[in-house]
């Protein structure tokens, strides 16, 4: 079952401006569902664009295109509006893993709906620190 709300991630916009992530894209076009992302996700986006643009093999303009889509359906969160006990805990599950997924746990348990990632390390040692709230997007 498909939840109706989630928190993506970083690297999951990464490979949804990748043309062959259909799949990726095809759930974040999905009417019925809201995401949720904290906001400086744009500009982790625009400091990585030329990278992007590289690994998708899109052009600037074709890039943009896929971008504007992607970031029209998510609703974005300033850090600041997430709790500080969201933050704490998403830091304490996450300082040994990767510090910069903090703010996106932090948000998935402010707003208490699943995160959805295709970062395998970080969804294997989340589990392991007792976290379980992950997206299932089949």
């Amino acid at each position: 079952m498909i939840s109706n709300s989630a928190v993506v991630d970083t690297n999951l916009i990464f490979s949804a401006l990748i043309p062959k992530a259909s799949r990726i894209r095809e759930i974040l076009f999905q009417r019925n569902i809201a995401f949720y992302s904290p906001n400086f996700l744009i500009s982790e986006i625009y400091k990585n664009k030329d990278k992007l643009i590289k690994y998708s093999k899109l052009d600037e303009s074709e890039f943009y295109l896929y971008f504007n889509g992607v970031v029209e359906r998510i609703t974005f969160v300033p850090i600041d509006f997430i709790g500080i006990e969201s933050k704490q805990k998403a830091y304490n599950l996450c300082k040994n893993i990767d510090i910069t997924d903090t703010p996106f746990v932090a948000l998935s348990i402010d707003l208490k709906i699943p995160i959805w990632t295709g970062d395998k390390k970080l969804k294997n040692r989340l589990r392991e620190n007792g976290f379980n709230n992950f997206f299932r997007e089949y």
